[in-house]
């Protein structure tokens, strides 16, 4: 299944524009290069739509979705907003009708810039009319994530920009205090979460690569032990998300694709969250862990159609897609 990356800018997009107008109904054709636009290029594409038509590109695929309840469609439409339109959505459907997806939550807040969460949050409001964050402090019955989500959003709003190898050295031993150097027998919450609620992501980054040259093994390593309780086992998912996200991710995306996993949604969301931030990265991790090329796992177990073609053009297409516009979030 070829792919056509767009490059072409002496045009503009008009041409393209007039194949996906024409093709409203049968994209099945178009998927593979869809999946191959960067983000300046998807930007650009429905920026021409727009003027062209005076329909805005991703509303048209959430209509389509809604009708008929497409996979591929939602997956488009995910994929053509901006990312944190995307993220804002993502959160919404995390609080869902029944359980909360946390780890869905925890992606986003571990997984982006502050700037960036700044952002989310402004369009979450602007969609759906409520804040974040009080969504998160609001949820009932409270949950351990629940408690490490209100710290990371915290830290969000207040951190310094600028790591500190002191700091670091300083938390990592709070955290060894509070945890397996304690003589408790768990973990004192109130430290944790104190500490994740004044450091950064890159700050907590540097603060665990340095209790690991103290200690000698990963802080999640003392997070095992089995006298330990909900609140452990949600802060090692947390941290093992923030310091090695390509495993983190390649285990979700394995869960995903083999249906072991009772988050329907993470396959698509990791797919293409990731497509411009490491999921080259994520592929050879999971090619590593699992022995087969990410792209072939999902054409060997997921049925056969537009949904499946368009996760497998994305992993197709990663390689391209990061050297063409390379993405840090």
């Amino acid at each position: 299944m070829g792919t056509k990356i767009l490059t072409s800018s002496g045009h503009g997009f008009e041409n393209e524009c007039r194949e996906i107008h024409d093709s409203w109904g049968r994209l099945n054709h178009l998927v593979p290069s869809m999946a191959g636009w960067s983000k300046l290029e998807k930007q650009q594409i429905r920026k021409t739509y727009r003027a062209m038509y005076g329909e805005d590109m991703a509303a048209l695929l959430q209509k389509m979705q809604s009708q008929n309840g497409s996979k591929v469609c939602a997956a488009l439409y995910r994929w053509m907003v901006d990312t944190h339109e995307r993220d804002a959505i993502v959160a919404r459907e995390a609080f869902g009708q029944g359980d909360v997806n946390y780890r869905a939550l925890v992606e986003i807040f571990v997984g982006r810039k502050s700037s960036h969460v700044s952002l989310i949050k402004q369009a979450y409001y602007a969609r759906f009319r409520r804040h974040l964050d009080q969504e998160i402090i609001n949820l009932e019955p409270p949950h351990p994530y629940q408690k490490i989500l209100v710290a990371l959003a915290t830290s969000h709003k207040a951190h310094q920009e600028d790591v500190s190898q002191h700091i670091a050295k300083c938390d990592a031993r709070r955290l060894y205090e509070a945890g397996e150097g304690s003589s408790r027998g768990a973990i004192e919450e109130a430290v944790v979460l104190e500490i994740l609620s004044k450091r950064s992501i890159p700050q907590m980054k540097l603060t665990l690569s340095s209790y690991k040259h103290i200690y000698g093994h990963e802080y999640t390593k003392s997070l095992k032990n089995a006298k330990y309780m909900e609140f452990e086992d949600a802060l090692k998912v947390v941290m093992k998300c923030m310091c090695t996200p390509p495993t983190y991710y390649a285990k979700v995306l394995y869960a995903g694709i083999k249906g072991t996993t009772s988050d329907n949604g993470a396959l698509a969301r990791v797919m293409i969250s990731r497509a411009e931030v490491d999921l080259y990265e994520i592929q050879r991790v999971f090619k590593r862990r699992y022995g087969m090329e990410l792209k072939d796992a999902i054409c060997e177990s997921i049925p056969s159609g537009d949904y499946r073609d368009f996760l497998a053009a994305i992993a197709s297409t990663t390689t391209v897609i990061t050297s063409h516009n390379s993405v840090s979030l």
